[in-house]
């Protein structure tokens, strides 16, 4: 069953273009890889003749391409063209994708296994991510700790036909969440014959291979259609050790190699001396070279100003930089006709996956305790290698996740086609379970310090009595003996998405320009999750060594109401409006949100669109930010009272360790928080200079207020040092006495007596809604096919979006301060992409680009060089059903800008890629 077009539609030089502009420049293999019913209805391969589709930001079907808001749009043929493997890979290089976040780099956070965007910098949770239009559920582990978004990993690249991507607010369509965009993945559907794939390849500086299987088939009969998808995909882990540049902390460029600061690896300390020259304690009789030595290398002398130990120069290469994963995934969708108007239609997608992760090698602080063989308190660290550890990969945290999204509908027309209609239930659910590997924290004080003795320290009267088993401790252990002092720690969470939903969509009645075009969705949707973390790891339990964790859990209910409008004012203008009121039924202060946008199409001539719009958005909380219990976490922390009240000044203790050390942390989510209110607008146009060439420019500016977020440690401690001082840090007096400087004082717990006197213990925070959130800027791409005879066909296109500005600030009340140039913010100022194919007889060659905007260097004094990325993929098609492609992605083998700065691991800004080039080859059949 197809849809009927819009009557009176007029098919415009603009809609051909776009058309020719989607198609051609990616098309290597797009006839090659897939035919479908669609195209055997339209004609051949890459027609110009479209018929109405529904298109991400609205919910009316139509011919037009382009719309009064800038859609993206992403075609598998160009996923494959510019030599992604995943929907990942090319989402993210995306122009829009301009905000920082945290990757495969940060294996110390809470989500390392999970892939996310951060579309304008807004936050990875205020994006939408539809699958086929429909809601997918929440990844059910908070990113960093807090709030929950959508893992992209979960979707299967084989199953894909498109992906859509609207940027700006569109609450008044979809509801909740739409605020900084919209990601809508669409699957394949009515595919016919038979397509299957196979694809490896490896880095050329050395690591472990990529493998990917892929078989898409379908059929179609009179009334039912059927198509299916399965992929197998694996990636090998690969560790920092692999990469010459990042595996030990003699590649910080901010210092000569043989100045270069080692970890603590073995280190005893007196802290009743300090921490000069002679506050370390070796065995006696033992020097410091002899006991470095019997860790076969790993360890070395550092000496320095401040003291010698046995430091561990390569800490930073037993970290993995790209995760192990091997996953399955199936796909299948089928229609069938049950009468003339009614259609009935099924769609499940599954998705297994088995992944690793793996942090640095484990370590050991010693708490403070007495012992009586060296008449002094003492404290130290103690690093394990891998010798000790059993390998690198005994340390693995493996992930084992599941994800399904299933739907069930029927769809029909009535009144001769005028108006279509569908009713869809769907659910989606994913699940996560985790197995990490730590210390418990009583086997490593029974093995290193043994039976605790009775009574205090005679200074202090308040640290335990131990002798240290100095055998032990200076010498390396087994394997066998490591794993007895570990334990493995399991993490368990789910999430779900229900929704049942009734649309309604057709013409109304001819104006004089057309006709009144109108859709209406009627909603009910529920959400719950579930995060059980292991119960040793929750704050109080002090059973599990140096590792915290999050639990929770909720659900909630939602109804909605929605409809919109598409107006033809004039042959020339046509004007859009939409709203939609959601209610929602949860714990949170979220009662109800009415939102509604309204959009204007001008085309004075056919070859040029001019557009605008304006929307409201509204997002209700995280679920994680409402029902987190308690958790704890560790952060480095800088201690600005205790510097400040030295005498210095903020710039003057730098990167002093006396002012910046870790310290615990407390949260728990707020029932009380209120749904995040935006709005948005764009203006901008879309012009066919000539044929095949088209320019599309949008102004885009999206500002949110009440943004939920927690409260930062830095700002508290900040504002903490203000109130005990009594000024800020220009001079200004500051009120300790009042309302907010006793909430602040309140939230900073200092350590009291002792050798730690006085240091930050703990600092507890949480979710509030904060003032304002915005960010500004332009979006532009250019598009040109060019067909000839002797020379072949060739496809140009160049994306391009730069912010113009980015403000935020924290409380109600305070000034909008402008970040966009703050060398703390490191979100690019502007991306860039872009690709140029040819395509002669049965050869196709295309060239990828990427630009990554200035970033500012780590010491924060200037700006580092843009960067650039460039891929290249040349098929052949053999015969009729066999093509093979050779691809190399980043060809020029770029890393990262060069910073001689950045003197923390990984040596360069987690936005970039230490992999390097990558070879792979593709063979691909039909039949």
């Amino acid at each position: 069953m197809t849809t009927a077009p819009i009557a009176g539609y007029r098919r415009s030089v603009l809609a051909r273009s776009l058309a020719l502009a989607l198609t051609i420049p990616f098309a290597c293999g797009a006839a090659f890889a897939q035919e479908s019913a669609d195209e055997e209805e339209e004609g051949t391969a890459g027609t110009t003749q479209l018929d109405t589709v529904e298109v991400v930001g609205s919910r009316i079907k139509r011919a037009e391409i382009e719309g009064p808001s800038p859609v993206t749009v992403i075609t598998a043929a160009q996923i494959e063209a510019e030599g992604f493997n995943t929907v990942y890979d090319a989402l993210n290089t995306l122009t829009q994708t301009t905000g920082s976040f945290q990757n495969e780099l940060f294996q110390s956070g809470f989500t390392p296994n999970a892939q996310v965007l951060n579309l304008r910098g807004l936050g990875p949770g205020r994006v939408l991510t539809l699958i086929n239009g429909r809601r997918a559920a929440d990844y059910p582990l908070p990113y960093n700790g807090q709030s929950n978004f959508v893992n992209l990993a979960s979707v299967p690249t084989a199953a894909v036909e498109r992906i859509e991507l609207l940027a700006g607010g569109a609450s008044a369509i979809y509801g909740s969440d739409a605020v900084a965009g919209v990601i809508n993945i669409v699957l394949k559907t009515n595919f016919e014959g038979q397509y299957l794939s196979y694809l490896t390849g490896r880095p050329t500086r050395g690591g472990a291979p990529t493998n990917n299987i892929q078989w898409v088939g379908g059929n179609t009969g009179d009334n039912w259609s059927l198509t299916y998808a399965v992929e197998y995909y694996e990636r090998g882990e690969m560790f920092a050790s692999e990469r010459d540049f990042m595996d030990s902390y003699r590649d910080d460029p901010s210092v000569d190699p043989s100045a270069a600061t080692a970890v603590q690896g073995i280190r005893l300390r007196n802290r009743l001396i300090g921490t000069g020259a002679n506050s370390q304690v070796w065995q006696p009789g033992q020097n410091l070279a002899s006991t470095c030595s019997r860790w076969g290398g790993d360890f070395e002398i550092d000496a320095r100003p401040t003291g010698s130990w046995c430091g561990y120069y390569g800490y930073p290469a037993t970290q993995a930089i790209r995760n192990s994963d091997e996953n399955i995934s199936g796909y299948i969708y089928g229609t069938l006709d049950i009468t003339d108007n009614t259609q009935g239609f099924i769609s499940l997608n599954v998705w297994d996956s088995e992944a690793s992760t793996a942090s640095n090698t484990q370590f050991w602080s010693v708490p403070l305790f007495y012992d009586p063989n060296f008449g002094t308190i003492l404290d130290g660290q103690r690093i394990f290698t891998p010798n000790e550890t059993g390998g690198a990969g005994a340390q693995r945290t493996i992930f084992n996740e599941q994800s399904v999204e299933f739907a069930v509908g029927l769809r029909g027309s009535f009144a001769d086609n005028r108006f279509t209609w569908d009713a869809t239930l769907s659910h989606s659910r994913y699940e996560t379970n985790n197995d990490r590997p730590r210390f418990l924290r009583q086997n490593l004080e029974d093995f290193f310090l043994g039976q605790r003795l009775p009574g205090l320290d005679p200074v202090f009267n308040a640290y335990p009595v131990y002798q240290l088993n100095q055998d032990r401790y200076f010498n390396p252990i087994t394997p066998a003996e490591f794993q007895a002092l570990s334990t493995v720690v399991k993490t368990r969470a789910d999430s779900s998405s229900s929704t049942a939903q009734f649309v309604v969509t057709g013409d109304l009645f001819e104006m004089p320009a057309g006709p009144l075009s109108f859709a209406t969705v009627f909603e009910l949707g529920s959400q719950e999750y579930e995060l059980i973390a292991d119960p040793r790891i929750l704050p109080g339990q002090n059973v599990i060594y140096n590792l915290t964790g999050t639990g929770g859990g909720g659900e909630r209910d939602r109804y909605a109401i929605g409809t919109e409008f598409a107006i033809p004012l004039h042959d020339t203008f046509k004007a859009t409006l939409a709203a939609r009121y959601d209610l929602y039924d949860d714990i949170t202060d979220v009662d109800d949100a009415f939102t509604w946008n309204a959009g204007l199409e001008w085309r004075p001539i056919d070859s040029l669109l001019i557009r605008g719009s304006y929307s409201t958005s509204f997002r209700a909380p995280d679920m994680h930010f409402v029902f987190a219990d308690e958790s704890g976490f560790f952060s480095t922390v800088f201690d600005e009272y205790t510097c400040r009240n030295s005498g210095q000044t903020v710039t003057q203790c730098g990167n002093q360790t006396a002012y910046n050390y870790s310290a615990f942390g407390v949260r728990q989510g707020n029932p009380q928080l209120e749904e995040e209110e935006g709005e948005s607008y764009t203006f901008g146009f879309v012009w066919d200079v000539v044929d095949n060439l088209s320019l599309t420019v949008d102004y885009y500016s999206v500002e949110l207020e009440g943004v939920v977020g927690d409260i930062s440690s830095s700002y508290i401690l900040q504002n903490e040092a203000d109130c005990r001082l009594g000024v800020d840090r220009q001079g200004n007096p500051v009120d300790g006495s009042s309302t907010f400087c006793q909430f602040i004082l309140s939230s900073v717990i200092r350590t009291v007596g002792g050798p730690n006197d006085g240091r930050i213990e703990q600092v507890n925070r949480g979710p509030i809604n904060r003032s304002y959130l915005s960010n500004e800027g332009i979006d532009a791409t250019l598009r040109y096919t060019l067909d000839t005879d002797r020379w072949g066909n060739f496809g140009f296109q160049l994306g391009w979006s730069h912010v113009l500005d980015q403000k935020f600030a924290e409380f109600q009340n305070e000034p909008r301060e402008s970040y966009r140039d703050d060398l703390t913010n490191f979100d690019f100022r502007s991306r860039m992409r872009g690709s140029v194919s040819w395509q002669y007889k049965d050869l196709d060659v295309t060239v990828f680009g990427t630009r990554y905007g200035s970033l500012p260097n780590w010491a924060e004094t200037g700006r580092i060089a843009p960067y650039h990325v460039y891929n290249l993929n040349v098929g052949y098609e053999f015969t009729e059903n066999f093509r093979a492609s050779l691809i190399v992605n980043n060809v020029l083998d770029k890393l990262a800008p060069k910073d001689d700065t950045f003197f923390t691991y990984p040596f360069f800004w987690r936005a970039y890629s230490p992999i390097g080039r990558e070879v792979f080859v593709r063979a691909e059949f039909t039949w």
